[in-house]
């Protein structure tokens, strides 16, 4: 299976990208880093389909077989760097693919907005979101910014569970 996870902040530093760093660290996958990738905002023009960030985009995007998306979240919804990479995207990259949503929130009882948000845009573009998810809040990290052991234990049954619908999706593997 080829999953990719998408880290969908624009910050070099900070907790979503240190959660989607440690995913990698321990699941088979490849990961775009937005902080990293230099896409212009979407304007839905054909001059875009050019542009070699968004050619590798799709392509990574084609060659996965499931996702994990991680945003922070910002005025209540997914940040406008992950919005803006789905948007270079189509149902061809995600239908039928499993795609598990992960938030960070600043506190409080952030977070859940932006899973919305995120499960509404994966309806849109077809991908078979699971039914679980995570939220990440400050109160998940130790000083160190290594996870508590609550929210280990909560990303490994997350993590078990998405493994399940991946493994269970019998278009995986199937290319049109």
């Amino acid at each position: 299976m080829n999953l990719l996870i998408i880290s969908g902040t624009p910050r070099k530093k900070g907790r979503t990208r240190k959660v989607a760093y440690t995913l990698l660290s321990r699941l088979q996958a490849d990961v775009i880093d937005l902080s990293d990738l230099a896409l212009p905002l979407f304007n839905g023009e054909a001059e875009q389909d050019r542009v070699p960030e968004v050619q590798w985009l799709r392509e990574m995007s084609n060659d996965a077989d499931a996702f994990i998306w991680i945003s922070p979240e910002y005025h209540n919804g997914m940040s406008g760097v992950l919005k803006n990479a789905l948007d270079f995207l189509n149902n061809d990259h995600f239908s039928h693919k499993p795609t598990l949503l992960m938030s960070v929130s600043g506190g409080g009882k952030g977070g859940i907005n932006s899973i919305n948000q995120m499960r509404l845009v994966g309806r849109g573009l077809h991908a078979m979101v699971v039914p679980d998810q995570l939220i990440f809040d400050p109160d998940s990290f130790k000083e160190d910014g290594a996870f508590t052991a609550d929210i280990e234990r909560r990303v490994t049954q997350v993590l078990h569970e998405f493994t399940q619908y991946a493994e269970l999706n019998p278009t995986l593997g199937v290319r049109g």
